[in-house]
């Protein structure tokens, strides 16, 4: 079956840093482009990034770019997002999400569990 499951989700203080993780298994992670998405406590999901199935090309959301890096490792079925710079905004629990087709992707069919991030001092 598909698995995703996040980790490095932790409390740090503004202007930090942290690196979380999306472990893949169950399908041909390669082929499939990846995406973060979250979700601030109390309100509706917010997509963060995406990177296309080889790594060459990512697309970041205004309200992270020049802080978030989306990156992947295809050898060890992975997906990254290293975050800096870390605002009180960013508080709110991070999922890793599959899109649906290796070609024609248009939406997430599986989602991880999410890991927690909080921003506070």
């Amino acid at each position: 079956e598909v698995q995703l499951v996040e980790s490095g989700g932790a409390l740090v203080q503004p202007g930090g840093s942290l690196r979380l993780s999306c472990a893949a298994s169950g399908f041909s992670f390669s082929s499939y482009t990846m995406s973060w998405v979250r979700q601030a406590p109390g309100k509706g999901l917010e997509w963060v990034s995406r990177i296309n199935s080889g790594g060459g090309s990512t697309i970041y959301a205004d309200s992270v770019k020049g802080r978030f890096t989306i990156s992947r490792d295809n050898a060890k079925n992975s997906l990254y997002l290293q975050i800096d710079s870390l605002k009180p905004e960013d508080t709110a629990v991070y999922y890793c999400a599959k899109s649906d087709d290796p070609s024609y992707s248009i939406y997430f069919d599986y989602w991880g569990q999410g890991t927690q991030v909080t921003v506070s001092s």
